[in-house]
């Protein structure tokens, strides 16, 4: 395969990389941009560590091939808010400490960010819906749609 040259933004910043067609986006943000807070889960879209916005939409980065994000804007965790001033999402999670191991609390707190730019605020499904995209293995579930909902603005339904 012929390697080839891809311009696109990674947090506000201009990148360019040239590799083969079947390189993903995963393996450039990991690998080339040494940004780890992209984890590699599955490999294959279903367990949503990998997960990142593309021009603000929450994508798997793990199936996105790196051709695809020519000319658009990338957003890793690292990218979402600063030590100094955290996002929304990231301040909602530290409040209520809805990460347990965090390996998955990163691409969770992407799909949350992304929900919120999308809608104000956004219906219990749509929440339900961007959560049901992650995998959380050690038990902090309850705890991270808490901190999902503060940041959404939403109210807990009554039980």
């Amino acid at each position: 395969m012929s390697a080839t040259p891809i311009r696109f933004r990674v947090n506000g910043n201009p990148v360019q990389a040239t590799v083969s067609e079947d390189t993903l986006l995963l393996d450039v943000l990991r690998n080339d941009l040494q940004l780890k807070g992209t984890r590699f889960g599955c490999g294959a879209g279903a367990c949503g560590s990998c997960t990142v916005l593309l021009d603000g939409r929450a994508v798997n980065s793990c199936e996105t091939p790196l051709w695809s994000v020519q000319g658009h804007e990338v957003t890793t965790i690292e990218g979402l808010g600063t030590p100094a001033c955290a996002h929304p999402v990231q301040q909602a999670f530290l409040d209520l400490q809805a990460a347990q191991c965090g390996y998955c609390i990163n691409g969770i707190m992407l799909s949350v960010a992304a929900l919120k730019a999308e809608a104000e605020p956004p219906s219990e499904a749509a929440l339900q819906a961007a959560l049901a995209r992650h995998l959380c293995r050690c038990g902090a579930h309850l705890r991270i749609v808490r901190a999902a909902r503060r940041a959404l603005d939403l109210a807990a339904p009554a039980a």
